[in-house]
Parts: structure tokens; sequence; C-alpha cells
């Protein structure tokens, strides 16, 4: 399974995930129809954006709960603001570690792209 993490500011646009997205992606040399689900955290489930892009890559938006976060291990980008607004260092790599399962594994650190953040996380079953 591979999953792509997305933390935002409040009121991202839908074009500010997509274009997260492809751009982590592409850091990876990665095409979309790898991912199986974007993650996000209980913080993020108002955000309308990423469950419209979600819709518009026809992917499930998973809501990582505060136990998955813990459970999921550290993240390699720390973020003050998102530690003390999430409670995790990184929304986007927690949320993506959280969703792949356990011994889960990022790509690498997430990539900002202006009010986005997208972390790619892949699952000891993936191939």
């Amino acid at each position: 399974m591979m999953v792509a993490g997305i933390g935002s500011r409040k009121g991202v646009s839908i074009e500010d995930v997509l274009a997260v997205v492809e751009t982590a992606l592409d850091a990876h040399g990665l095409a979309l129809t790898a991912l199986s689900a974007l993650a996000t955290v209980t913080l993020k489930q108002d955000e309308d954006a990423i469950f419209a892009a979600g819709r518009t890559l026809s992917l499930p938006v998973i809501i990582a709960d505060d136990a998955a976060l813990e459970a999921a291990g550290r993240t390699i980008s720390q973020s003050a603001q998102s530690q003390a607004l999430a409670g995790t260092p990184s929304v986007s790599e927690a949320a993506a570690l959280a969703v792949a399962g356990r011994g889960a594994t990022l790509l690498g650190p997430r990539t900002v792209l202006g009010p986005a953040t997208c972390a790619i996380a892949i699952s000891g079953d993936a191939e």
C-alpha cells in the first residue's frame, strides 16, 4: 500500500492539494496510479479541498486518529506549529505512516508547496 499524507494550512485549495501530491510523486519518480489512498489527521477533517482532491483522484481519504498517529513512528520533518496544533511534528508524514500501516516507511521527507504538504509512505506489502 502506498499512501500520500496531506497536511495544509486552513482554507487550502484543491489546486494546492493536487499540486503538492503531483510534486511529491514526481520527486520519487512515481505515477499517480501507485497511490492507494490519501491520508490526513483529525484536525484536517473539515478541509474540503483534501476530500475534493481524493474525489478528483478517485482515492479514498482516510483520517488517522491520534492513536494511529502515536503508533505510526517517527517523522523525518519537525514543525513546531504542527506539533502544537496537531500533536505531531509532521501532519503529512505521520498521517501517511499511520494509514500505510505497521512497518510502513517514508520515501523521504515531506514535500512543501505553498500552503500544502505531502509525504509518501509505503507499507511492507507494496509492490
